[in-house]
């Protein structure tokens, strides 16, 4: 589990494969400190297992699914990827709860400027990803988690004070880049416990049933 707090900014060394799969590596100082292999690395949101590290970088493999799901296999060396480890057992719960299992991407519709203190960002989604955002609620952007600040029919906003801007990649974006994009999971739960149980199908044995069978 993850909180979505960047740790750091790495780069992107290598990407090798194809859309069945791929191998990435990241350079990187900060996520490596006490990380050994088969720990988790979100990166840009998604959870990945490291399954090689060097002095200053650590290489995971990247499944067909997470590739169809999220804007992974577009990278190219020298990419920014924000980075995280996996939340540790005794930390602060900072942001909110990242699963690191990517819904879908949204694309980048604007970024506008407020003053000096923060950028609207603008985020265009699809309605399997919008049915969850909700005004005020969180939501994780590139594994960034964001309070949302408003939602319309097609696109959702959030505000990035210059902290979040100077420590993620997200105002390196520009309008039609992808973004991955992964809903509260609170959410989700709440919309599969609110629909109706299945009834249990009947198994068509009765004593009529066994009688004409001989039992």
């Amino acid at each position: 589990m993850f909180t979505g707090l960047i740790e750091e900014v790495g780069t992107v060394a290598r990407l090798e494969g194809s859309a069945r799969g791929a191998r990435l590596t990241v350079r990187c100082s900060a996520v490596l400190d006490g990380t050994a292999i088969g720990d988790s690395i979100a990166t840009n949101g998604v959870c990945l297992t490291v399954t090689g590290r060097t002095a200053d970088t650590f290489s995971a493999d990247i499944m067909a699914e997470s590739l169809r799901r999220s804007g992974l296999g577009a990278l190219k060396p020298g990419s920014p990827v924000n980075l995280e480890r996996a939340m540790a057992a005794g930390g602060r719960f900072g942001g909110h709860i990242v699963s690191g299992h990517i819904d879908g991407t949204g694309i980048v519709h604007s970024l506008q400027p407020e003053g000096d203190a923060a950028v609207w960002v603008t985020v265009d989604a699809p309605p399997e990803i919008l049915r969850y955002v909700v005004e005020k609620g969180s939501i994780a952007i590139d594994g960034i988690s964001l309070t949302v600040a408003a939602v319309g029919d097609a696109c959702f906003q959030v505000s990035i004070i210059p902290h979040t801007g100077a420590e993620t990649t997200l105002l390196r974006r520009k309008p039609g880049d992808t973004v991955n994009l992964e809903c509260d999971i609170i959410a989700k739960y709440v919309e599969k416990l609110m629909q109706p149980a299945e009834t249990p199908k009947r198994s068509g044995i009765t004593l009529d049933f066994l009688a004409a069978n001989g039992f």
